[in-house]
């Protein structure tokens, strides 16, 4: 029984077959990607997120604690889009006359809720999907079918926050 915590090097001739953990690819699993779902969108931010249940998170956070946080993000778009949509009507009738200015209202509304939203997921995170070992981010990405750019909501596992929150805002 003395033996059995004792370590023993190997002696093996073929030490070639080795292999390093370094050079192993690592299973890094993607986030899921949850893309606006509303019929309004003001500058790639759609007016609303759908609250469907992503069947990929069945085990890691509880159905009704993503609905929650869906409709709290919802709730954010529902109070803020519609004034983006009135300041961006009256920004495109007065654009000829003030030489693009107008739009300038709509632009820094538009970043005032992108900037809500950041702070909402950032709580959300805090409260709930950091113990879970999940990250929520809102993130900018190239639309599939135009060369327009959406804002997608990413929730991913916490240790790939560093490449979550790489991409662009």
């Amino acid at each position: 029984m003395a033996d059995f915590d004792t370590i023993y090097e190997l002696e093996d001739e073929d030490d070639e077959h080795v292999v390093n953990d370094e050079h192993l690819p690592r299973y890094c699993p993607e986030p899921v990607v949850m893309r606006g779902a509303g019929h309004i969108t003001v500058f790639g931010l759609s007016n609303r997120f759908d609250t469907e249940f992503p069947s990929v998170l069945t085990g890691k956070v509880a159905p009704e604690e993503f609905k929650t946080s869906i409709s709290r993000v919802n709730a954010c778009l529902k109070k803020n889009l519609p004034v983006n949509v009135k300041w961006l009507l009256c920004g495109c009738l007065c654009c000829c006359c003030t030489v693009g200015c107008s739009l300038w209202p709509v632009i820094c509304l538009n970043k005032r809720t992108r900037r809500s939203i950041h702070k909402l997921l950032e709580w959300e995170n805090n409260r709930l999907y950091h113990k879970l070992g999940l990250h929520w981010k809102l993130s900018k990405r190239k639309c599939e079918s135009s060369n327009m750019m959406e804002y997608i909501s990413l929730l991913g596992p916490s240790w790939t926050r560093r490449r979550i929150t790489g991409s662009t805002n």
